[in-house]
């Protein structure tokens, strides 16, 4: 068995994007996911305007000191500010962790209804060698499940719970901190315990896939959606899906992770972070920090503010700024529910079988 090299940084680096009261920002928008992001505000899907998105974020002034780390689109990776400094090298000032989104998207999986597996592993060690010269220190892979009345199936459950297992040992091999990210989709009529259920079922095998491929558990982070009904289904106040997203976990997710960073999974930005914070004022058993990884339910806000106009970027960052603000406060259960409420800041951001 070959062994993974550079097992202290791996770790180290894992336990830093987990640091308490500091998150991700999912900025690893696919081109065409961007596209739709930017067409919600009549912007044109050119390279200049994707740049200029992510410049307004993240040189927001203040907004590093509540991450640890960014997730880039590979565009962005290689991107360069407006003055010509690497994006790179913006957030390894502010102390941020550049990491990669490295899977291909999702397609069908032959023999089921309609499920999905998720494609890049061809060529994924060499890739991650790049991304790691690059300055990427983290990458991350989607995997997705659906909640209908006969699925997942246990073909697509473990079917994904492999892929992400081996993409996760990969990432290793080539100095890359993998998040697993196995989202339950939210799409569906079903209740929270039906979403509770099968969400448990889906990190159980995850953690049984990661142990046969002998992936090192500390150098980790999950990424997981958290237990809540269906899109279509009555909603639960932030302290009941609080109860069952945290118990999911402690049936499933080792001691050795030691982060879980979730996904907003189409939630509204508001609702996100009550839920969240919700978590962390749970009295019980919770030994990985719990922390977010959101896109939509960071900019949301700061997307609407700013709608293409130059006139409108400093508006737009203080958005921005008061969203990081206030999922770093939930992430240590101290969110008080008055961040600045933009436009947007309540709107559901669900969209059906999301795909980026």
């Amino acid at each position: 068995m070959r062994q993974i090299s550079g097992k202290d940084e791996l770790i180290a680096n894992a336990a830093y994007i987990g640091t308490l009261g500091k998150g991700i920002l999912a900025a690893d928008e696919s081109t065409g996911t961007i596209g739709k992001r930017l067409s919600s505000i009549n912007v044109e899907n050119v390279e200049e305007n994707r740049r200029a998105l992510r410049e307004l974020l993240l040189c927001t002034p203040g907004a590093l000191q509540y991450l640890s780390s960014v997730i880039l689109f590979e565009e962005t990776l290689y991107q360069k500010t407006s003055s010509g400094k690497p994006y790179v090298e913006v957030l390894k000032e502010g102390g941020v962790l550049p990491g990669i989104k490295v899977d291909k998207g999702t397609v069908e999986l032959p023999g089921t209804n309609g499920e999905t597996t998720t494609q890049g592993l061809d060529n994924l060690a060499q890739r991650c060698q790049q991304y790691y010269a690059a300055g990427a220190r983290f990458a991350k892979w989607r995997a997705v499940l659906k909640i209908r009345p006969t699925e997942p199936s246990q073909l697509a459950i473990n079917d994904n719970a492999n892929g992400l297992a081996r993409y996760a040992i990969i990432c290793q091999e080539n100095g890359l901190v993998p998040i697993v990210e196995p989202e339950v989709l939210v799409d569906g009529s079903h209740d929270i315990d039906r979403c509770a259920d099968v969400t448990e079922r889906v990190l159980a095998a995850c953690y049984k896939a990661l142990n046969d491929h002998h992936v090192l558990l500390e150098g980790t982070l999950l990424k997981p959606n958290m237990v809540t009904p269906g899109s279509d289904a009555e909603k639960f106040p932030p302290e009941v899906v609080a109860k069952y997203t945290v118990k999911a976990l402690q049936r499933t997710v080792p001691v050795a992770v030691p982060a879980v960073m979730f996904l907003s999974g189409g939630q509204s930005e508001e609702e996100a972070t009550l839920n969240l914070n919700a978590m962390n004022k749970l009295k019980t058993k919770k030994p990985w920090t719990l922390s977010f990884s959101f896109g939509r339910a960071l900019q949301q806000s700061a997307l609407k503010a700013w709608a293409g106009k130059v006139e409108n970027i400093e508006i737009a960052r203080a958005a921005f700024l008061a969203r990081c603000k206030a999922n770093s406060e939930a992430t240590l259960g101290i969110y008080k529910g008055d961040a600045a409420i933009g436009e947007g800041a309540s709107e559901s951001l669900h969209v059906k079988d999301y795909k980026y």
